[in-house]
C-alpha cells in the first residue's frame, strides 16, 4: 500500500469472494436461497453454537434479540456508552430504557461492580460488549446475571476470534450478535449475524427476522410483527467466502499488531492497546491508542485533520452514547448525563483509532507511528501520562 492513502479498514478481496458471488448472479433466488443457509450453518460451526440467525447488521439483530426476549417498554436493559457500532440503540428502538454503566479504563469494556450498583426493579438484561476486540469479564458477568435473574447478551459486533476462560468470543450471551460493517475482520460491507444455543429463541428469531411468502396464511406466525432485517444472497456469498479465510486474515493482523508495538516502543505520551491478564487472546478492530493526560479532545480532533492531511485516515474510537443529544433529553435514560461516567469520559476523550487489516506493510505502519509522533509533539501534547 502506497503512503499517499492509508484507510482506517480495507476488506481483503480475493477469488474466493467474486467466485461465490458471481454463483449468486448466475443463478436465482437473490434472498432466502442455499447461500445463506449455508452462511448461517458455517458461522454456527466456527462459533461452536447450535444455531446462527443473518440478519441486516448487528444493531437490527440487537433489536429482534431483545424482542425475542420480550424485553420492551418499562423494561431496563444496562449496557455500556462506549462502542463503535453504538448497537446500545436497539434497547431504545425496543422502546426499552438504555441504563448506562460505567467501563474499566484500559480494557474498554463493562466494568462489573460498576453494572451491579445499576440493576433495579426494572432491569432485564445486560448487553455486554468485547469492545474493539477485547474480552468483557465473562465469567463475573455470569455471575452476576444469574444472580440477579437477568438475561445475559453479548454483543461481539466489534469482536472475532478473541478467547476468554478457555473459550471463544460469542460463546457467552444466551444469544450474541455480531456485525459484519467495515471495519469488521468479517467484512460483507453489511449484515451480522445472532448465535444462540437456544432452539426456541432461533425459532422466534427466525420468526421475527422476515415474512417469507410461505408464511402468509400461518395464523401463528401472523400474529408477530416482522422487521424484515434478512440478509441477501450475495451478502451472505462475500460473508461466507470471507469466513473461509478469517483464520488466516486474524494471524496477518497479528503480525501487523506487531508492527505497531515494534514502532511505538519509543513513543512518549501514548499508549498502546492493553491486554487484560484474563484475556486469554485479543484480535483487535482497530488498533486503539490512549492519548496522554495533556491531550485533549481539541486536540486530538487536531491530529485526526493533521493525520488525514498526510493520507492516514484515524478517528475518534467513539461518541459515547450518554453524551449524544437524544440520550441527554430522554428522561428515563439512567446516567445521561456529562461526569456520570467519568471512565466512559475520560477514553471518550483520548481513545484513537488507527488502521488495522491485512493491507498494510511494516513500512505503512512504521510512517504511521511516525506521523502520529509528529502530529502528538505538533499540538504540544506529547507527555507520557495516562491518567
Amino acid at each position: 500500500m502506497a503512503t499517499d492513502q492509508i484507510t482506517l479498514s480495507e476488506p481483503a478481496c480475493g477469488a474466493r469472494e467474486s467466485e461465490l458471488v458471481h454463483a449468486v448472479l448466475q443463478c436465482s433466488p437473490w434472498s432466502d436461497g442455499p447461500m445463506l443457509d449455508s452462511f448461517e450453518a458455517a458461522f454456527a460451526g466456527w462459533s461452536d453454537r447450535a444455531h446462527a440467525v443473518a440478519v441486516a447488521s448487528g444493531t437490527l439483530g440487537t433489536w429482534i434479540v431483545l424482542r425475542a426476549l420480550g424485553i420492551g417498554p418499562g423494561d431496563e436493559v444496562i449496557c455500556a456508552s462506549h462502542t463503535w457500532h453504538q448497537v446500545a440503540h436497539a434497547i431504545t428502538l425496543a422502546d426499552a430504557a438504555p441504563v448506562f454503566a460505567d467501563i474499566d479504563y484500559w480494557s474498554g469494556c463493562l466494568d462489573v461492580a460498576k453494572v451491579q450498583r445499576k440493576i433495579g426493579k426494572r432491569t432485564r438484561a445486560i448487553l455486554a460488549g468485547n469492545t474493539n476486540g477485547h474480552p468483557a469479564a465473562w465469567g463475573p458477568l455470569r455471575e452476576l446475571a444469574d444472580a440477579n435473574n437477568l438475561t445475559l447478551i453479548e454483543d461481539s459486533t466489534e469482536a472475532l476470534g478473541s478467547r476468554y476462560g478457555g473459550r471463544g468470543v460469542g460463546s457467552f450471551g444466551k444469544a450474541t450478535v455480531f456485525d459484519f460493517s467495515a471495519p469488521s475482520a468479517l467484512c460483507a460491507g453489511e449484515g451480522g449475524m445472532i448465535v444462540t444455543d437456544d432452539e426456541s429463541l432461533a425459532y422466534e428469531l427466525r420468526c421475527l427476522r422476515r415474512r417469507l411468502t410461505a408464511d402468509r396464511k400461518s395464523v401463528s406466525l401472523g400474529a408477530r410483527v416482522p422487521l424484515q432485517t434478512g440478509m441477501s444472497e450475495l451478502t451472505a456469498a462475500l460473508g461466507l467466502a470471507q469466513l473461509a479465510g478469517l483464520d488466516e486474515r486474524l494471524t496477518q493482523r497479528k503480525r501487523v499488531e506487531a508492527w505497531y508495538h515494534e514502532a511505538m516502543e519509543t513513543l512518549e505520551g501514548i499508549k498502546p492497546p492493553y491486554q487484560a491478564e484474563d484475556a486469554e487472546e485479543v484480535h483487535w478492530m482497530l488498533f486503539v491508542v490512549h492519548l496522554g493526560k495533556r491531550f485533549t479532545h481539541r486536540a486530538r480532533a487536531q491530529m485526526i485533520d493533521d493525520m488525514q492531511a498526510c493520507g492516514i485516515e484515524t478517528a475518534a474510537y467513539s461518541h459515547p452514547l450518554h453524551e449524544q443529544f437524544h440520550y441527554m433529553k430522554a428522561a428515563d435514560v439512567l446516567g445521561g448525563r456529562r461526569g456520570s461516567l467519568p471512565e466512559t469520559e475520560r477514553i471518550g476523550d483520548r481513545a484513537l483509532a488507527l488502521p488495522l487489516h491485512t493491507q498494510l506493510s511494516a513500512r505503512d505502519v512504521r510512517y504511521i507511528v511516525k506521523t502520529l509522533k509528529d502530529t502528538a509533539t505538533n499540538v504540544g501534547a506529547g507527555a507520557a501520562i495516562y491518567r
